[in-house]
């Protein structure tokens, strides 16, 4: 059905006369009656009734009035779901009780009016086909994966370096230190069953491993964080790393600084460069504050990772 037949035959409803409605849409006359005439033929019913004052609908003609009307309401709601500014940011986090999440936490308190939906997609490869596709506003990854180039639509600001940190059980060696170096974990068993190869965070922590002798154990099964810090908590000998939002409230662990140097977890937004969307320009402008993360002195990043 012609939509802008069904607006005409509206406005030629409600303004009782077809000069009026002409006037209303800025058409002529001629067009209205066209318009009219072609609606009148794909429903196979006359649709208003000449009189002296103008027009008047028919029988048939007020009975399609209100779904005339609801046709029009649902035309402006599908074109407002997709403009920019009208419908929801939608951003990827990675998972809720991350680093990503609670920057996103932070543009939403800083931001209520914008109105969010935030997803959780696994693997950076699937998150950048979402970004391209349109599914997804945005997302935030680890950027310059070896093999892994972003494509040229698409663009990526580093937005966060996260410290990492030692988490040990209290029966652990290195349990009462203060602050560890990374060389100091070699011969050190650091489980890490979440890793899964082609993930972004399993080339990170190969990187990790590679620089510094280090060895990370990520036999399974993965049971989740739950079951994998109960029993990091209960042994003398396996530990993880954590960021620097932690995960452990309710369990007797240690998380221990890493220093000299710090490793950290380079933290970048990915958007589409033809993305029109005014909160992404807000989201971005949030995050960065103009600029990227500080690189500070005395912490370690793969070189593969984009600043």
């Amino acid at each position: 059905m012609d939509l802008k037949a069904v607006r005409t035959f509206v406005a030629v409803a409600d303004a009782g006369q077809f000069q009026e409605a002409a006037a209303v849409l800025a058409v002529t006359q001629q067009a209205v009656s066209k318009r009219i005439a072609a609606l009148e033929r794909d429903l196979g019913v006359r649709l208003f009734a000449r009189t002296a004052r103008g027009a008047e609908p028919t029988l048939d003609g007020r009975a399609f009035l209100p779904h005339a009307r609801a046709l029009l309401l649902a035309e402006e709601r599908a074109a407002a779901s997709v403009r920019p500014g009208r419908r929801a940011l939608r951003v990827d986090v990675i998972g809720p009780r991350v680093a990503p999440a609670v920057l996103l936490r932070g543009f939403h308190e800083a931001h209520p009016g914008v109105e969010l939906e935030v997803v959780t997609l696994f693997d950076a490869d699937t998150a950048v086909a979402a970004v391209q596709a349109g599914r997804v506003d945005a997302t935030f990854r680890a950027v310059g994966m070896p093999g892994r180039p972003l494509p040229e639509s698409l663009a990526s600001v580093r937005v966060l370096d996260e410290p990492l940190h030692l988490l040990t059980g209290p029966e652990h060696t290195l349990a009462d230190a203060d602050s560890v170096t990374p060389a100091e974990l070699a011969g050190h068993r650091i489980w890490m069953p979440s890793l899964v190869e082609g993930v972004e965070w399993a080339a990170y922590y190969a990187s990790l491993a590679a620089e510094f002798g280090l060895t990370i154990d990520a036999a399974g099964p993965n049971f989740g964080s739950a079951a994998m810090l109960d029993r990091i908590a209960g042994s003398p000998e396996l530990a993880t790393f954590m960021g620097e939002h932690p995960r452990h409230a309710g369990r007797d662990l240690r998380l221990i600084p890493l220093t000299g140097p710090t490793p950290v977890y380079p933290h970048s937004l990915i958007w589409d460069r033809a993305n029109a969307h005014p909160a992404l320009a807000a989201l971005r402008a949030h995050l960065t504050g103009g600029s990227g993360p500080p690189h500070a002195v005395g912490t370690w990043v793969p070189d593969w990772a984009v600043t």
